[in-house]
């Protein structure tokens, strides 16, 4: 019996914590760039019982025991494996500012998953290591370097910070910053063919590649499958309807798993004070 007691509360600690990161998606419905949250839960592998005299458990069903009977199997519960990002574009918004920035992805490669890649600015954080990002809010500092909102350098396509005379400059499709008709630099931008396996977030809106590794250039790897479009940004590709159905699912999934865990308390409880008694 106390084994429905650990089955009943990895349901409910799987479930809190995919509403925990339902809520975090839905509070950042509006934030520039971000990309949901996608959660994946499995179950445990599940353990053949034997009878009372059998001294080990094995895993598998193929695995007999000679001179023992198989009680049968028992499932030990649920956990959430991963939560990781999902790279769908969100809604291209006009902003009409001469420093925001968005990539818009056209024809980009579909990768052995069906699943299309992603391009994202690059960005240097405040120890001098290299971070992506699809937020293009962009600003100038007081010694006109274009910058994140948090402050990170945003680099050009020889991972050099760009410097610019005011904030009155255009870009091309391709990248290209121009400040009257002269070309002061092209923006860098990384291109991941699996982002959901090759980057992780590293908060503010930002991702590191994993083993620190540096993302190909977008321009050799994918030249013309997407473009740069100033005075826009991207949203938030959260959906919030389907979040919000999925959280009640998630509420009731945890309500179910509370009312096993219940209802196992009330037998314990007979067995202990009821039964004991005979």
């Amino acid at each position: 019996m106390l084994r429905g007691f650990y089955t009943a509360a990895s349901g409910m600690i799987a479930q809190q914590r995919r509403t925990e990161l339902l809520t975090n998606n839905m509070s950042n419905a509006n934030t520039t760039g971000y990309k949901a949250d996608q959660t994946s839960v499995r179950s445990f592998p599940e353990l053949l019982i034997s009878n009372m005299g059998s001294k080990t458990v094995p895993t598998e069903n193929k695995l007999a025991i000679p001179g023992f009977s198989k009680v049968g199997g028992l499932s030990t519960g649920v956990y959430v494996q991963e939560a990781n990002p999902l790279f769908t574009q969100g809604t291209l918004e006009e902003t009409g500012l001469h420093t925001d920035m968005a990539l818009a992805d056209e024809n980009l490669p579909i990768n052995a998953d069906r699943r299309k890649g992603s391009v994202l600015f690059t960005v240097q954080n405040e120890d001098g290591g290299l971070r992506y990002t699809r937020n293009g809010s962009f600003t100038l500092d007081g010694q006109g370097y274009l910058t994140t909102p948090s402050g990170q350098y945003v680099l050009n396509e020889n991972k050099e910070r760009i410097k610019l005379e005011s904030d009155r400059f255009s870009v091309t499709d391709d990248g290209v910053i121009l400040e009257g008709n002269v070309q002061t630099a092209r923006l860098g931008i990384g291109y991941s063919n699996d982002p959901s396996s090759q980057l992780m977030k590293d908060g503010e809106g930002l991702y590191k590649a994993v083993d620190n590794e540096e993302l190909p250039s977008a321009y050799a790897a994918v030249d013309g499958g997407f473009s740069t479009k100033q005075g826009f940004l991207e949203g938030s590709n959260v959906d919030q309807s389907r979040t919000m159905t999925e959280m009640m699912s998630a509420y009731r999934s945890f309500e179910s798993s509370q009312k096993i865990l219940q209802a196992y308390d009330k037998s314990l409880d007979k067995a202990v004070n009821e039964v004991g008694r005979l």
